[in-house]
């Protein structure tokens, strides 16, 4: 594309342009995806329809379960019609919808995370007053403080991104649109971008983090006070799932995006963005199925009531 013609539409670099390759990974992506729908859309009717569910910890897990839903939705259908119909291009106007809802919805995780961990840290360290302290008026302010901070931020990046002028190559180095490989295509300086999104995602990121971090150091110290074993084992497994889902997310955005520049390479940086992007919502709701009890219990209550559902439809056709 020459210098001096402006950019109206991106062109997607997908993750393979072997015919082969490209419907195997069609296939596997398209399970994936279903799975991850599925998966998540399952605990939200579990947790719907249970009234023994409607806690603060099952209404934070509502929020990821959406989450988990929204933030492959963004990117997949797109990467999908991409391995299916050889279509990479999208518009320049589709890019910066996609790039905002990704930034946002993944920004609207990082602080939902926060929140979970510090509902644990009140479960564990002051269970007495957790029903005082978790009031569902609290509750709502946190979760709508997430979704709230997490769009706004997104506006700040995606605004800063897109005002920028782009005049030359117009192939984005990913399969869909993220702010680093857009803003390597602008033919203006792009140093106020990345500044804020340096500041702006390191106070946001790192302050999450924090609150992350130091719940748990709270819930450790308390859980190693506990003297019976069977107290200890108690006290952890209401807040496992969650660690392992925070582990998965934080290492797989480490992994992701903090790296050596000398190990990045584009069909790898592809590869290796379909776990923050797409395996790690599908990952989300077989931790919370499999590690939690309560989930499993409602799992099962619903599984029993289609299948009774599904009888009662049989016989009725008969007679």
């Amino acid at each position: 594309m020459d210098n001096s013609t402006v950019v109206t539409e991106f062109i997607l670099m997908g993750l393979s342009d072997l015919p082969a390759i490209r419907f195997s990974l069609f296939a596997v992506f398209l399970l994936i995806y279903t799975i991850t729908l599925v998966g998540n859309g399952t605990i939200l009717l579990a947790i719907a329809t249970d009234s023994h569910l409607h806690t603060p910890m099952y209404f934070f897990l509502t929020n990821l379960s959406l989450l988990d839903i929204f933030c492959p939705t963004a990117t997949v259908p797109k990467m999908l019609e991409s391995l299916l119909l050889e279509k990479k291009t999208i518009s320049f106007v589709g890019c910066i919808l996609q790039l905002y809802f990704l930034v946002a919805l993944a920004g609207t995780e990082v602080f939902l995370l926060a929140v979970m961990a510090y509902d644990r840290y009140v479960a564990i360290c002051n269970p007495l007053r957790y029903t005082l302290i978790m009031s569902k008026k609290l509750c709502l302010q946190m979760v709508a403080g997430t979704w709230i901070t997490g769009f706004l931020n997104s506006l700040l990046h995606t605004v800063l991104t897109f005002i920028l002028p782009y005049c030359r190559s117009n192939r984005v180095n990913q399969y869909y649109c993220d702010i680093p490989p857009v803003l390597a295509l602008s033919c203006a300086s792009t140093y106020l971008a990345e500044m804020v999104v340096l500041i702006v995602g390191g106070i946001f990121g790192m302050g999450a983090f924090l609150v992350t971090l130091v719940s748990y150091v709270y819930i450790i110290s308390t859980i190693v006070k506990i003297r019976s074993a069977e107290g200890k084992r108690k006290a952890f497994s209401t807040c496992a799932s969650h660690l392992m889902v925070v582990c998965l997310f934080y290492g797989t955005t480490i992994f992701t995006y903090i790296r050596p520049s000398s190990s990045h390479h584009p069909d790898q940086d592809r590869l290796v963005s379909m776990l923050y992007g797409v395996i790690t919502p599908m990952l989300n709701p077989l931790i919370y199925s499999l590690r939690n009890k309560e989930v499993k219990g409602a799992l099962n209550r619903v599984i029993v009531g289609w299948g009774k559902s599904i009888l009662e439809r049989a016989r009725c056709s008969l007679h």
